[in-house]
């Protein structure tokens, strides 16, 4: 006979078993076997899971020379088996004895895309389960390569090789497969900023794309504004559409100049005011049309121009982009080589008794060369002062306008200096006297490089100024000149390790551009972008440190610190910074689903009043889940912006906010 007393211990018993399981399938750690790890930690931590012992780990990793039984894996775990073997062959994954050569290969998430192996490679063919999916395929003799299903509450995902000496040489999409086998990434962020180019979105919904991008972790938009310069009834319309949009998505909207390069209208109107190359001629470079700001008639007309462009629109900010001169070439190439309108060749030549045209004919010294180089990077340092002092005017007058300065890299790669003018000992002392970020470009001359190079980046602007908290870095998507491999374009993996290394050593990371991002990689980037660390996890409760908030994969409501918490999307809790113990419990309330800013502290006052405090260089967008009312800002009523009926424009600084629901 069984006692209740009984039945109540095997009933408990099988609650903590069945959480325990539970647990150990959405732990954010991985485990490799052997001695040999590999690439793998690079892979695996860019969307920040975390290394650990084999029994507590989601992911447990056998690399080919790892000798495991399938006994040996934790049930629940999602297994990555490395080539053939015994234990590939025990799950299902059987080598034909035929041998493939492989150089390329298609996955199924982008089959048009060309993923080139610099190193071929002679691998086995193997046989997949009847159950498996096969995500990538060797290209020409459709030998499967990567392919994985599910089993036990956990999945198995088998690779044909190694993923590479940096994690993404031959597997781009490995980290997509993981999260079609049931893997969910530990963190997210929601502070990704990207540069937007309306004439490659000309007839999308902006309203989809706007939800996209926030989903995405994008948190501010740098939309083209050359595009606005002059005022046009279609083209105003489309640009109040798509900062309404982004409003009620809790996303910010930067106005993005990109002087000398005015607007394709004026520089049809103003064929006097036209820079020149060294051949002479009008300075029509790639899709740039380069103005001669130095002349005062022209600087006043373009200063005149950007008043009227952010006085007509809602913007959040500016961002003041590449503001110096052609080409990366430098010297070398006459055709592209700028400044070399007549104002700045007289100014040349009335300091050094010289026209600087002569350094491509008669004067072709190295002491003369210098001499024009040294004058030209001066000349930028100038203009860059002088518009900030424009910006610093519109700001008077929109006093919550953040301001973004945009500037190549010079530090890393020297030769920029040169190449283009760009000095940032030169600028960097502006941070000093202005409130204004200074977003690093990463010059196309380094692109071919690897992830790691951002904590190089980091570290030599990190010696020039104090002011560290206002550097961040700007990531170009784009095809890339040099020879490189797997992708032309930086995708997948290798993206995820740049963005999770740019963000381990910037307080801020930029995209450019929206548009160049494939589609595999958006659901991953928020992952990316997260920086935190997991102190602690049991069945129970999760202990995270982070050290400017994250957002913590977390279904349903949770207490936080002990206290219930609101700043929650239902599949996220949103964190300050520091650490803080996350557990279940908690009551259904009033909730901040998005907040575009920093979150300090966060507080729920029955079920239908939110108190927050935050902290933001532009103005801040509250996001809820219901629609909503301010109570109160900084203890007194304020007037603010309604972006919907449930977002609300805060004002940038920090501030204490109450919000109650309508």
């Amino acid at each position: 006979m069984i006692s209740a007393r009984g039945c109540g211990m095997r009933l408990l018993v099988s609650l903590l078993v069945a959480v325990v399981a539970a647990w150990a399938e959405d732990t954010p750690f991985y485990a490799i076997l052997g001695n040999d790890a590999g690439a793998w930690p690079e892979v695996l931590s860019s969307i920040g899971l975390q290394r650990q012992v084999v029994s507590a780990a989601q992911i447990v990793v056998v690399p080919s020379a790892a000798q495991v039984t399938v006994e040996q894996i934790p049930k629940g775990a999602i297994l990555i088996v490395e080539g053939a073997s015994p234990l590939a062959e025990s799950l299902g994954f059987r080598a034909s004895g035929a041998k493939v050569r492989v150089t390329q290969i298609t996955d199924v998430r982008a089959p048009g895309l060309p993923i080139v192996w610099e190193k071929a490679l002679d691998l086995g063919r193997v046989e997949v389960p009847t159950d498996a999916k096969v995500f990538a395929r060797e290209r020409w003799t459709g030998a499967p390569m990567l392919a994985g299903y599910r089993r036990d509450q956990g999945a198995v995902l088998w690779i044909a090789a190694s993923p590479g000496e940096r994690g993404y040489e031959r597997f781009p999409y490995v980290l997509n497969a993981l999260t079609e086998l049931g893997m969910e990434p530990p963190f997210r962020s929601a502070q990704l900023w990207a540069f937007f180019d309306s004439s490659y979105r000309t007839r999308v919904d902006l309203d989809y794309f706007a939800v996209r991008w926030r989903k995405a972790g994008i948190s501010a938009l740098q939309v083209a504004a050359w595009h606005f310069f002059e005022a046009g009834q279609e083209q105003d319309a489309y640009l109040q559409h798509l900062i309404e949009a982004c409003h009620r998505e809790g996303i910010v909207v930067y106005a993005w100049l990109d002087l000398p390069h005015v607007s394709e209208k004026f520089w049809t109107d103003h064929p006097e005011w036209r820079e020149k190359t060294a051949l002479l001629q009008d300075a029509q470079l790639d899709w740039r049309k380069l103005m001669n700001l130095t002349n005062r008639e022209c600087f006043r007309a373009v200063a005149a121009g950007v008043r009227s462009l952010v006085g007509r629109f809602d913007w959040d900010g500016i961002n003041l982009a590449e503001l110096y001169f052609e080409s990366l070439e430098g010297i070398a190439n006459p055709s592209r080589f700028t400044p070399m309108n007549e104002d700045v060749r007289a100014q040349f030549r009335k300091l050094r008794g010289f026209d600087p045209v002569e350094l491509f004919s008669t004067r072709a010294d190295e002491a003369s060369r210098r001499a024009f180089l040294d004058f030209r990077s001066d000349l930028v340092g100038r203009m860059q002062e002088e518009w900030i002092g424009e910006m610093e005017g519109i700001r008077r007058e929109k006093p919550y306008l953040d301001l973004v300065l945009t500037h190549v890299d010079d530090r890393f790669d020297s030769r920029m200096r040169d190449a283009i003018g760009a000095d940032a000992a030169r600028v960097l002392p502006q941070l000093e006297k202005h409130f204004v970020t200074f977003l690093i470009e990463d010059p196309a001359t380094v692109w071919h490089l690897g992830p790691q190079r951002y904590h190089d980046i980091a570290e030599k602007y990190r010696a020039l100024t104090p002011q560290r908290e206002k550097l961040a870095i700007d990531l170009n998507i784009v095809n890339r000149y040099q020879d490189v491999y797997p992708t032309k374009q930086q995708t997948g993996t290798e993206l995820m390790e740049m963005v999770h290394n740019a963000t381990s050593n910037f307080p801020r990371v930029a995209l450019y551009f929206e548009n160049s991002l494939l589609a595999p990689d958006l659901g991953l980037l928020s992952a990316a972008a997260a920086s935190a660390t997991t102190s602690r996890r049991t069945p129970v409760e999760v202990v995270v440190d982070s050290p400017g908030g994250v957002g913590v994969t977390w279904k349903g409501v949770a207490l936080v610190d002990g206290q219930p918490w609101p700043a929650s999307d239902g599949d996220t809790v949103w964190l300050p910074p520091g650490e803080h113990k996350v557990e279940a419990g908690g009551s259904a309330g009033l909730k901040l689903v998005r907040l575009n800013a920093v979150l300090k502290s966060a507080a729920l006052h029955g079920a239908a009043e939110v108190e927050f405090t935050y902290q933001s260089n532009s103005r801040a967008v509250g996001v809820f889940d219901r629609p909503v009312h301010v109570v109160r800002i900084d203890g007194a009523g304020a007037a603010t912006t309604r972006c919907g009926a449930s977002s609300v424009m805060l004002p940038s600084g920090v501030h204490t906010v109450t919000i109650a629901a309508d």
